[in-house]
């Protein structure tokens, strides 16, 4: 499995202050493009690995600044996502004219240099909260080079790394690049049956679980935190059927301890920005908020296997 996309990878955002990605106070770095395509993506700008446009509605302001700009005429308020992107060349002159950021650029160029002054000034929050930086997605297992050169730069500065990652991956390359300057891991296990991975994710989930039986197995001798995620998409990931079947796996790997991510349908709103089709937009269970029982009855099937979540 090749790694070609392994020199420059787009970043989508550095987001700071935040308390759902690790412990402590941390920085995010959002890489763009990933190996699946999962059709829940959370994160549906970070699916492609080139830079894309995004149109949002709601901060439009209808002054046509952006249609005098556009030299390919590919706006217009009769377009269904506002872009015709198949005229549009990506020269992203409609974002330099658009006055109220309605129109942006998704996915820049930042060196390691570039995201550390961004991150920097936030390391006194780290170190007092036991937090540190994650690196986030997309999956920057795409890009091992850089992705190396950032954690080793962030380990210069003593600051915690953690990755979260989707599991489809080089493990030679991962262990010899990335392994040795991290902290925690946060591994996703979606889905375990393999025709319905390939289903719901677009590929097998053979690298997956192979990578991750064999990192469980070095962060046990090296005392490193690894953590096993799923997230409980409606009548998807969150059947009884998946998470037996994911507890089953886990259980077996002697592990004791795993996380489960509640729904957020947020992911729809993104979806529309970057032009995305979205085959669930009328679907009821999946434009909704999770309950609180769906999360509750996923946890008691991991207990039942001794796993706490």
């Amino acid at each position: 499995m090749g790694n070609k996309n392994s020199k420059s990878p787009l970043i989508l955002e550095v987001k700071g202050n935040s308390l759902d990605d690790g412990p402590g106070i941390r920085s995010v770095v959002f890489f763009k493009g990933c190996p699946l395509s999962c059709v829940w993506c959370h994160n549906p700008e970070s699916k492609k690995v080139a830079a894309e446009i995004s149109f949002d509605a709601g901060r439009c302001i209808n002054c046509g600044a952006c249609r005098e700009a556009c030299p390919e005429g590919a706006l217009s308020p009769a377009n269904p996502y506002y872009i015709d992107r198949k005229k549009c060349t990506l020269c992203f002159l409609c974002a330099d004219a658009c006055p109220s950021g309605a129109i942006d650029r998704v996915g820049r160029t930042m060196s390691v240099k570039d995201i550390l002054v961004k991150i920097m000034p936030d390391k006194p929050f780290f170190d007092t909260s036991g937090g540190g930086v994650t690196l986030s997605g997309g999956e920057p297992g795409l890009f091992m080079e850089f992705t190396s050169r950032l954690l080793v730069a962030l380990k210069r500065n003593a600051i915690h790394t953690l990755i979260e990652t989707c599991g489809f991956f080089n493990l030679d390359r991962f262990m010899k690049m990335l392994y040795p300057h991290l902290d925690m891991i946060y591994f996703d296990i979606k889905m375990l049956d393999r025709d319905d991975h390939v289903s719901y994710c677009g590929l097998p989930n053979d690298i997956i679980l192979d990578n991750f039986m064999e990192l469980n197995r070095a962060a046990k001798q090296d005392g490193k935190k690894l953590l096993p995620r799923t997230p409980l998409i409606p009548g998807i990931t969150d059947t009884a059927e998946n998470i037996r079947s994911i507890a089953a796996f886990l259980k077996k790997q002697k592990v004791d301890e795993a996380a489960l991510l509640a729904y957020n349908p947020l992911w729809h709103e993104k979806s529309v920005k970057v032009g995305a089709d979205d085959p669930y937009k009328s679907d009821r269970a999946m434009t909704a908020f999770a309950e609180h029982g769906v999360l509750e009855r996923c946890k008691a099937l991991f207990a039942e296997t001794g796993i706490r979540c």
